[in-house]
């Protein structure tokens, strides 16, 4: 493909970006912001069988009361595993057993714990503006190769103004989740 045919795949470029607010959304949503919600464990992982594996595939999780989190261990043996799991994720929970089920109270959160929850939220969209970032360094790669193809400079603009402006879009948007998240988190 000569330069002058050069089309930048920005539905490509889209879709990862679109990747990375998702992800964000993911990391978001196992905040814990003193009310309980089953998503809070999906990113803890169990040692199951040899595998680092989702809680929600060892047992069943769910949200009885505001304040409570269970968790429905399917196999005895590994109950010990899924508690140590959600002792170490840094949750701020603290399991109670009660035979194969895990009980996890979610206590009110305090000023301090609101303010370290912030901050973690803000390292989540930081590590989301660097994967949306990423994306819009393939994108200038490609034009550039593109360029040393025979693009016109007149074309090298226009897509580098094009990837630059879907980048700006989804900072923003990233930047957007992040105060609402923090706004979420400071409500008492």
């Amino acid at each position: 493909m000569s330069g002058e045919d050069f089309e930048l795949d920005t539905d490509d470029l889209k879709r990862r970006m679109d990747g990375a607010i998702a992800n964000l959304r993911t990391e978001f949503a196992s905040l814990r912001t003193g009310r309980a919600s089953g998503s809070m464990l999906d990113p803890v992982m169990v040692d199951a069988y040899g595998a680092m594996t989702p809680i929600n595939q060892v047992g069943t999780v769910n949200v009885p009361e505001p304040r409570m989190v269970t968790v429905n261990v399917w196999d005895k043996g590994l109950v010990g595993k899924v508690e140590k799991a959600i002792r170490e994720s840094g949750l701020g929970i603290n399991p109670q057993l009660n035979g194969t089920i895990i009980m996890l109270p979610i206590p009110e959160l305090n000023e301090e714990r609101r303010r370290e929850l912030g901050k973690v939220a803000g390292q989540y969209a930081e590590s989301a503006r660097v994967s949306v970032r990423n994306v819009r360094r393939d994108g200038m790669d490609q034009i550039k190769k593109a360029k040393s193809d025979g693009m016109s400079e007149d074309d090298q603009k226009f897509w580098e103004q094009e990837v630059q402006e879907l980048t700006d879009e989804y900072i923003k948007n990233v930047d957007a989740a992040l105060e609402t998240k923090q706004e979420e988190i400071m409500q008492v």
